[in-house]
């Protein structure tokens, strides 16, 4: 019999240290959720191979997922569920079937337009499995904006959902992939590297933007350790996910699901009501959302929230838009210190991340940098500020990007890239983001940032979302406008002495214009450039 001994202490690879306390952070974290368990001689090397075959890609991620844990519930939808080791053999010959009827290959390019549901996961870890680059497509673009991302990029093979027209000029297959499954092809070639993963950014200010990357071994271990010590998730707990698989946010946390061998509990549309009922039916110990989804599960009410079973729940993620200082507390006052924000962007991945604790003692903030990540404040000639002093936020770690499609990227300084976000750390290196660099409203010579204002609105009890904007003035060079909906009945001069009362005048709106709704994009997003004052 040949002895196995044991490897003594483990200690983190450089990259991932910055300090004695990341390394407590790290091993409490691994030995918490349940992650740091041993694998047998056999699953070592099967998972050696994998890395050797997959290295780091969504593939790997599943293959090693069904060798440590194929027995176990992988991905949750409705009534429909697979198991790690299901999962992975269908990729495996869907894999087999693109490369056969298809001629995928090392490099093609797979476009998936899907909504979340197994079929996602499931066309995205077949690509990789040949090693084809995955472009991921808003399902709610219109129709010209779909024809004209896939003109653009031209993708070899398109997998899309049967509610969305195929152009006629793309080789396209719809989601279902049993016939491409059930085909008798040989296995799919061995790819020589990984493909891409590219995400198109939001697009609430201009034409989305394709961002590809391969997330490195430093930012998903970065990423991976902060998340199991910060969201308090653990090994094998379901995660709901809210959020579109084809965004930043579901993207990363279904991958972090991956590797914890956590169910994904996936719904092709969000409704408050099937998530809790989600939560209560799966014993789920995590939820991923963006702030307009907090909303809507408060709007459920106190009477109806009391009639499910939540205790499983250990976490609920935030991210993708603001926050906000009123909704973050009404939702740890209603659920509980479960509540969690994490800060970053299509380009640099999840930079930052703030816990109930951090909410409630330091309101406004989204957290300090995840393991391997790092934040920079500067000012307009790229030279660190004081703390507390507000400037242009540069994040760095394993997951930034490398650059857009067209060539064109964001500004770099010292290998952290622009976020685009204005804001400032306070003395415990906690972050806080006051505004968008290009939001920034000049009014009478004085400059205002509109989370401000609109933190200010919110924080009124009649008001459940403001949003505030810069119009043109003759007198002022900008005014400012604030959009509001309610959820009680108010006035404009009410909310504008509410403001007058909180802040200074120059920073007081202007006009006030009560909507129903804003106009959002897939994930909760206010699409600024659709408001206009009547």
């Amino acid at each position: 019999m040949r002895t196995i001994r044991p490897i003594g202490p483990i200690r983190p690879p450089e990259w991932l240290i910055q300090s004695a306390a990341d390394v407590g952070e790290l091993s409490v974290a691994l030995i918490r959720s349940g992650v740091w368990r041993s694998a047998g001689p056999a699953q070592l090397v099967r998972i050696e191979r994998a890395l050797r075959t997959w290295g780091q890609s969504m593939a790997a991620l599943g293959v090693i997922a069904a060798i440590r844990y194929p027995d176990r519930a992988a991905v949750i939808s409705g009534d429909h569920q697979l198991t790690y080791a299901e999962l992975d053999r269908r990729c495996e010959r869907i894999a087999a079937g693109l490369h056969a009827q298809y001629d995928i290959v090392a490099g093609s390019k797979v476009a998936v337009l899907c909504r979340n549901h197994i079929g996602f996961l499931e066309a995205t870890l077949a690509a990789s499995r040949i090693g084809a680059d995955v472009l991921f497509v808003n399902t709610e673009f219109a129709p010209p904006q779909l024809r004209a991302v896939l003109e653009r990029h031209r993708p070899d093979l398109l997998v899309h959902d049967a509610e969305f027209a195929a152009p006629e000029d793309i080789p396209a297959i719809t989601s279902d992939l049993q016939e491409v499954a059930d085909s008798r092809a040989a296995s799919a070639p061995t790819p020589d590297s990984a493909g891409h993963i590219t995400i198109l950014t939001s697009g609430t200010t201009g034409t989305p933007k394709a961002a590809p990357r391969v997330p490195t071994a430093a930012g998903l271990a970065g990423l991976t350790a902060s998340a199991l010590s910060r969201f308090g998730v653990r090994s094998g707990e379901p995660v709901i996910i809210g959020p579109p698989l084809f965004h930043g946010l579901g993207l990363l946390t279904s991958m972090l699901a991956l590797f914890l061998g956590a169910p994904l509990v996936l719904r092709p549309r969000f409704d408050a009501a099937t998530l809790l009922s989600d939560v209560e039916r799966n014993r789920a110990g995590a939820v991923v959302a963006v702030p307009v989804m907090l909303r809507r599960l408060l709007e459920l009410g106190p009477t109806a929230i009391a009639e499910y079973d939540l205790r499983s729940l250990r976490a609920v993620i935030s991210g993708a838009s603001q926050l906000g200082v009123p909704l973050a507390e009404r939702f740890i006052e209603r659920f509980g210190p479960v509540l969690c924000d994490a800060y970053g962007s299509s380009e640099v991945g999840i930079a930052t991340i703030a816990n109930s604790a951090d909410l409630l003692d330091a309101p406004g903030t989204v957290g300090r940098p995840c393991l391997g990540s790092s934040i920079r404040i500067l000012d307009d000639q790229d030279h660190a500020v004081p703390t507390g002093t507000t400037g242009r936020i540069f994040a760095g770690g394993g997951l930034v990007f490398g650059g857009y499609s067209d060539g064109s990227s964001k500004t770099v300084v010292d290998g952290r890239m622009s976020t685009g976000d204005l804001g400032h750390l306070d003395n415990a290196g906690r972050l806080f983001v006051d505004g968008r660099e290009d939001d920034m409203i000049v009014s009478g010579g004085e400059n205002v940032y509109p989370v401000e204002v609109e933190e200010c609105l919110a924080a009124h009890p009649a008001v459940a979302e403001a949003v505030v904007s810069g119009v043109p003035d003759d007198d002022f060079g900008q005014r400012l406008v604030a959009y509001v909906v309610l959820r009680e009945p108010a006035t404009e001069d009410e909310l504008i002495a509410h403001v007058k009362a909180n802040l200074a005048r120059y920073k007081t709106p202007r006009q006030i214009v009560i909507l129903d709704e804003f106009p959002r994009n897939a994930t909760g997003k206010v699409l600024r450039s659709k408001l206009s004052p009547p």
